[in-house]
């Protein structure tokens, strides 16, 4: 499906073929790691923006021996499965849109995970109530269909220039040689209790009386070594069939406490969706995002046309004023997300009346610029013949971000997790297995109503994850970003879009701005930041303030004159660089 970005008009929105969706839980709080500075990078020819020192290397090697954004982006992502394992890898999923600059052709992967053929409606349900997320999320109940893999591998035989083998390289070099503990993954090692009781991981992550390896230990991952040649060799079938299925499935279901029920036909039966980018104008700009199961496309755009009935330039980037206006299109957003969208397949997502230009105005009108609305309702977008049950469950941040531009202009930017820190904590073959069936409704209806993101066999649950790049009105590529931050995401994403476009920051500067928002609940305002004196304005104002950590990762890259600038979040290890 291609979208020729200048062939679409003023108020147009393309919309993808198929769509789909997520869910919430109780809030997990996202541990703090601190922060550290971190300088705005530039570059002429490519630049590689990510989650780890030793993942933009790898990058940056591709892009050296003439390799694309996809092949970059490859190396990155097998990288982050060793020095990120928290976070993102083989046993996860991701959304990806890409950027042909030959082409000006914006393509949209969907590598979400799928729920096993097998999953009934009380999946999460026990004695007939919903299970806590503690009780549901650790052991292979919560496992679904890996994406990850074959979704890399569908973006190479598009986009990509160098062998598949060679893109394996840096983290099979990794595994067998060693690298360092980062002190963020001990720091979260030392704060999960759940690893302890899983074997496996314990075994890799754990001393042997239980505390974790200490930041600087040089860890070793000889089995992930093997996993990863076997891919290079075999492609993602040597993941979908054969011994590495086995074993993935063998885990999942004979977990002692929690058994799954992830099946080989399930592993070789999924398939990546190639979809039609959500694209909308904003200002002189042109912004594309995923479509649903991401719900993150949707409501960063939705925030967009709700700010661009304001002068945005003319507000202070950090004053009061700023945090309620975001705060109130996160509102808006928030509360159709939660009514209206989920997998497209399963549901009927009212896409082009969420985003019609005409809708978004009236919404707009709610916003009041001396005066918190509360908690918002829903609205009907045209052509909703449905509605379901407002739901909300929290995604954690178990989530990574890479934007990486190359030499001859294509893009990538991609979104990728295994959705709770450490998943599931099932590990297999060296790399943990997600626990992405947490991100639907534990229960099946709410208040009578069904759940627009109940579990399904087959369904892809609902995400917040919103993977965006930024066109000028020519055409030509701006800015390339995205976020962790389970469904904080979309009020991450739409700040560093705000801070870029409309207040002129460079792409570091916006990215460091502390985190404020809201999900339609309180206000909620980054802890430790110069944020916090926004707190007694903004509660008169109406607002319920939250004082939070909200420890964003967010990655972009920005064009500036003929070269590039990127930036990298102070909040994490991440960096950009590019030559």
């Amino acid at each position: 499906m291609k979208h020729r970005i200048w062939f679409i008009a003023a108020l147009s929105i393309a919309l993808c073929a198929p769509l789909q969706a997520q869910t919430h839980r109780p809030a997990q709080p996202e541990p703090a790691s601190g922060r550290s500075e971190k300088q705005l990078a530039h570059a002429q020819r490519h630049m590689v923006a990510a989650a780890h020192p030793l993942a933009v290397e790898a990058g940056l090697q591709m892009l050296d021996a003439g390799g694309s954004a996809v092949d970059a982006m490859i190396a990155v992502q097998l990288v982050l499965n060793l020095v990120e394992p928290h976070a993102s890898g083989l046993g996860g999923g991701a959304y990806l849109l890409h950027f042909d600059a030959a082409g000006r052709i914006v393509r949209a992967y969907d590598g979400r995970e799928t729920a096993p053929a097998a999953v009934t409606s009380d999946l999460f349900m026990r004695d007939g109530k919903a299970m806590s997320f503690r009780d549901a999320v650790t052991g292979g109940r919560s496992v679904g269909t890996p994406g990850v893999i074959r979704l890399l591998e569908i973006a190479h035989r598009k986009h990509g220039r160098l062998p598949w083998a060679q893109l394996f390289q840096p983290a099979i070099n990794l595994a067998e040689n060693g690298f360092p503990l980062s002190s963020r993954l001990h720091t979260l090692l030392r704060r999960d209790r759940a690893i302890a009781g899983e074997a496996t991981a314990r075994a890799y992550f754990l001393n042997a009386e239980g505390t974790p390896k200490a930041a600087g230990t040089l860890l070793r991952n000889p089995e992930f070594a093997q996993t990863l040649r076997a891919l290079a060799a075999g492609g993602a079938d040597a993941f979908y069939r054969g011994d590495i299925a086995r074993a993935i499935v063998g885990a999942v279901r004979s977990h002692p406490v929690n058994p799954g029920l992830l099946s080989e036909t399930d592993l070789a039966q999924y398939q990546v969706r190639e979809v039609e980018a959500l694209c909308a104008p904003y200002r002189i700009y042109r912004v594309c995002g995923m479509p649903p199961s991401s719900t993150g496309g949707i409501a960063v755009l939705q925030m967009l046309g709700l700010l661009s009935h304001r002068d945005m330039s003319i507000v202070a980037p950090e004053s009061t004023q700023a945090v309620h206006l975001l705060a109130e299109a996160g509102r808006l957003a928030y509360a159709d997300r939660s009514r209206w969208v989920a997998d497209d397949r399963f549901v009927d997502v009212p896409v082009r009346g969420l985003l019609d230009p005409a809708y978004i105005a009236a919404r707009a009108k709610l916003i009041q610029p001396e005066r918190s609305m509360g908690k918002a309702a829903a609205g009907t977008p045209p052509g909703a013949r449905f509605a379901w049950a407002d739901d909300q469950v929290d995604e954690v941040a178990g989530t990574s971000h890479i934007a990486i531009v190359d030499g001859d202009g294509n893009a990538a930017s991609m979104t990728t997790t295994i959705e709770n820190f450490f998943g599931s904590r099932v590990m297999v073959r060296g790399f943990l297995l997600n626990n992405q069936l947490t991100d639907f409704n534990f229960s099946v209806q709410d208040g009578g109503r069904p759940a627009v993101n109940a579990v399904a066999p087959g369904k892809r649950p609902r995400s917040s994850m919103a993977p965006t790049l930024v066109f000028r009105d020519n055409g030509d590529l701006h800015l390339v970003i995205g976020s962790p931050g389970g469904s904080r995401i979309i009020n991450y994403v739409a700040k560093t879009l705000i801070a870029t476009l409309d207040w002129g920051l460079d792409i570091q500067a916006a990215i460091a701005l502390p985190n404020t928002g809201s999900r339609n609940g309180p206000t909620e305002i980054e802890r430790g930041t110069a944020a916090e004196d926004q707190a007694a304005p903004l509660r008169a104002m109406g607002h319920d303030v939250e004082i939070a950590d909200m420890t964003s990762g967010l990655h972009g890259i920005m064009r500036v004159g003929n070269g590039w600038q990127g930036g990298a979040d102070p909040r994490r290890e991440g960096i950009a660089k590019g030559r």
